[in-house]
């Protein structure tokens, strides 16, 4: 059973649902350099992908040639460090990216009937996306959080159809033991969970943190409430809450802050542009890690959670109800 697996002397197994094992299957029949190389191209366009749907008005908006442009972004893009982590761990986090940002761009801003497709099936694969399905029941999109539940409950189904006793054991064992994601204290662990894991109050931690949670949810509720028309705002946010939120949101999985961070810099005053680079320059910089071993620097409480401080300071700041930004760029017009 895939659940009963642990890496070599650590509590560390597969975390993901049945679904995502489904998915991933054919890669046991492929030699392990090939799984590699596979995994690392598809990052990188899907990543490519992403800049342009995030980017493409910025980037046309530039002096410079819009195919000199745009592979400038795409390589500043892939230099962000949660990119870098999910390339090196092998990671689906633009994958999983894309097809919740390609639901929402390409499907619910033009009233797709299939909108909601591309979020279920990212829930299936990995439990935290599902906070866009909250997302549309916050901005009242009852047809297309209908199709994303749906979705992932099929999906889910589908898995425990094929997988009944890999299913059984993720849903009653697997997913409820913290152990085999990691200690939620280590300083990559850049959630409101993580922040509160490495201050001394384990006493009254959990309840801290579910009240952070509650305050973090109600406050992006209503942010992206008055501006449902803004879906890629709202697409911004809600990545931004949903790294916030999760129990665990390791480094890599801040690919989810790359919309909010384009947003700032493309269509933001001059503070937010500010927020913007200094986000993705800091991010970036790996500067974080200096607090990773004891005894730690000075200042550990910023510099050991940056990601933390950012996310929320997208999250109150980065601009929302711009309409333009629904505007999506074709992938085939990107050199044109």
């Amino acid at each position: 059973m895939v659940y009963d697996w642990l890496r070599p002397n650590t509590p560390y197994g597969f975390t993901y649902p049945p679904f995502a094992g489904l998915v991933m299957a054919p890669m046991a029949f492929l030699p392990f350099g090939a799984v590699v190389v596979i995994a690392v191209v598809a990052t990188v366009l899907t990543t490519a992908l992403l800049i342009w749907w995030f980017a493409g008005d910025l980037i046309r908006r530039q002096a410079r040639p819009v195919w000199f442009a745009y592979g400038i972004a795409v390589c500043l893009a892939i230099s962000f460090e949660p990119v870098r982590e999910t390339i090196t761990f092998g990671q689906v986090n633009t994958l999983l990216l894309t097809l919740v940002a390609g639901d929402m761009l390409l499907g619910l801003s033009r009233g797709r009937k299939w909108a909601g497709v591309g979020i279920g099936l990212a829930t299936a694969i990995k439990l935290t996306p599902g906070i866009f399905i909250v997302y549309l029941l916050v901005t009242r999109r009852w047809r297309a959080a209908a199709t994303a539940s749906g979705t992932a409950a099929g999906a889910t189904l589908l898995a425990a159809a094929i997988f009944p006793d890999e299913s059984r054991e993720f849903w009653t064992s697997a997913l409820w033991d913290t152990n085999r994601v990691g200690v939620l204290s280590y300083l990559s662990n850049q959630s409101e969970r993580g922040f509160l894991a490495r201050l001394p109050i384990p006493q009254v931690e959990s309840r801290v943190w579910l009240v952070c949670v509650l305050l973090t949810l109600a406050f992006w509720a209503w942010r992206v409430s008055r501006e449902r028309d803004d879906i890629m705002g709202g697409l911004a946010l809600t990545g931004v809450v949903g790294c916030l939120i999760s129990p665990v949101t390791w480094i890599h999985h801040c690919v989810w802050l790359l919309p909010a961070i384009v947003r700032c810099i493309d269509l933001g005053t001059r503070n937010h542009k500010i927020l913007g680079w200094s986000a993705y320059v800091l991010m970036t910089s790996r500067l974080t890690w200096l607090w990773e071993r004891r005894p730690r620097p000075p200042l550990e409480l910023i510099g050991g959670n940056l990601y933390v401080w950012f996310s929320l300071a997208l999250l109150i700041w980065t601009p929302i109800g711009t309409r333009r930004s629904t505007k999506v760029h074709e992938p085939d017009k990107i050199l044109t």
